[in-house]
């Protein structure tokens, strides 16, 4: 893309509603723009990200033998009062009235209408175990709604739901997705922490968040230092060995590690001191097991191998798609900007010409934007009639992992520059050898 023909609305000042480092970069590098408290529109750049993130979190849902539908966004009010859950869930959910008059609701999630879909079509145990999930908008009714994308009205989020014969099928499922879970967080560049929780308005007897740590989190956590030593890696896993799946989550959860809701002050001293540590945490995901609570109200039963109509053992799981935005960049950026991991970046590799007009450095700059693209990258090019300070200063906000900047003098040296906008770090490089690096980090991710 040449930045010339690219909608990327950057503002030179923070606006004063921002209050954290993800809202500010957000709204700064013409990510988001507010229409309304707690909803926002999503710019060419953020919509961007979204897309790589949702398409991270569909892959690893795929790769753990989950199956993707969607869902509506307005449901019937019925499916909730069947379920009990109408009037206890309180004025988060949005509810609305038709046009005939009947109760509707805005869904801030999907277990019952997964459920009606479930009972409708399955009745035998030989069609078990089954996990469904879609990424779909939701909407709640947050009372003060801040922090940008952390805390907004209006979200994008994945909730999946196992359905299984038996609690032991359905605790495998848990497990299951605890590890596909940590896969997914870290190919974004995130070390996320599954914590013990509490269930909340979803209920459930087991279930864990999943907390990316910084200091603007809304939870207090409490951990174990040695937990962020662990790390998922490439290791491969078989989602159907129940064995395996159980001894990752071992690793994971073994280690103390709760939000202040579970936290319990008594184990936690018994971690050596030098490694407790108390902190802030920012969810970007939970999961539940909740067993029968759905299914025996809402009728949700198969034909077990006895000839017994049995109520099916449940769970869901959520990922916070939009709010993975903020979290990344709340765990990844300096005071000039955001810093992407390459997993989710926007755009592969900027390149700045440093004197737009000068045949030389315009035709070095096609080259290495033909190149990167004849590569299958996505190359972000400033064209742009602008002063380099300009350009740097753009690139640095808006955080893409690597630059190549092109200007007369290196050329008459037959070399660019590829700076790492992690660490600072610059080579001088044959515009060959630039690429063929570029391509290389992109092919270990």
């Amino acid at each position: 893309m040449r930045l010339s023909r690219y909608f990327l609305p950057v503002l030179k000042e923070t606006p004063a509603e921002a209050q954290i480092v993800s809202h500010r970069y957000m709204l700064r590098a013409g990510m988001i723009k507010q229409a309304s408290a707690g909803i926002y529109s999503w710019l060419p750049l953020g919509f961007k990200v979204l897309r790589k993130i949702e398409n991270i979190v569909h892959e690893e849902q795929v790769r753990a033998g989950h199956i993707p539908m969607l869902m509506p966004t307005l449901q019937s009010a019925d499916l909730w009062r069947e379920s009990g859950r109408y009037d206890d869930y309180g004025e988060e959910m949005l509810r609305i009235t038709d046009r005939h008059g009947r109760d509707m609701l805005y869904g801030p999630t999907n277990e019952e209408l997964i459920t009606d879909i479930f009972r409708s079509h399955v009745n035998s145990y030989k069609d078990l175990p089954l996990t469904l999930y879609h990424i779909q908008w939701k909407f709640r009714d947050e009372i003060r709604p801040r922090f940008g994308v952390m805390r907004g009205r209006e979200f994008l989020m994945k909730d999946g739901y196992n359905f299984d014969l038996t609690k032991e099928d359905a605790l495998h499922a848990y497990n299951r997705h605890l590890v596909s879970y940590l896969r997914t967080y870290e190919r974004m560049g995130l070390q996320a922490i599954p914590m013990r929780a509490d269930g909340g308005p979803i209920g459930g007897d087991y279930t864990h968040e999943f907390l990316v740590l910084a200091e603007t989190g809304e939870s207090e956590v409490f951990y174990d230092s040695a937990v962020t030593d662990l790390s998922f890696g490439d290791r491969a896993i078989d989602y159907d060995d129940v064995a395996q799946c159980q001894g990752v989550l071992e690793e994971f959860t073994s280690r103390y590690a709760r939000t202040d809701e579970t936290h319990d002050e008594a184990l936690f001293n018994e971690i050596p001191e030098e490694r407790r540590r108390v902190a802030r945490g920012i969810e970007v995901g939970q999961i539940f097991y909740f067993g029968t609570k759905y299914s025996e109200p809402m009728g949700a039963t198969v034909i077990n191998d006895k000839q017994e109509q049995v109520p099916v053992h449940m769970g869901s799981h959520g990922i916070g798609v939009s709010r993975l935005l903020g979290a990344i960049i709340e765990a990844s950026h300096d005071d000039k900007g955001i810093i992407w991991p390459e997993g989710v970046t926007p755009f592969h590799c900027g390149i700045v010409n440093l004197k737009q007009g000068d045949a030389e450095a315009d035709a070095a700059c096609e080259s290495l934007y033909a190149a990167l693209s004849n590569a299958g990258l996505e190359p972000l090019y400033d064209d742009r009639n602008e002063r380099a300070g300009g350009k740097f200063a753009t690139m640095d906000l808006i955080g893409l992992p690597w630059r190549i900047t092109v200007g007369p003098r290196g050329l008459k040296n037959g070399v660019v520059e590829l700076t790492s906008r992690r660490t600072g770090e610059s080579v001088e490089l044959s515009p060959e050898d630039a690429v063929a690096r570029v391509v290389e980090i992109y092919a270990a991710h």
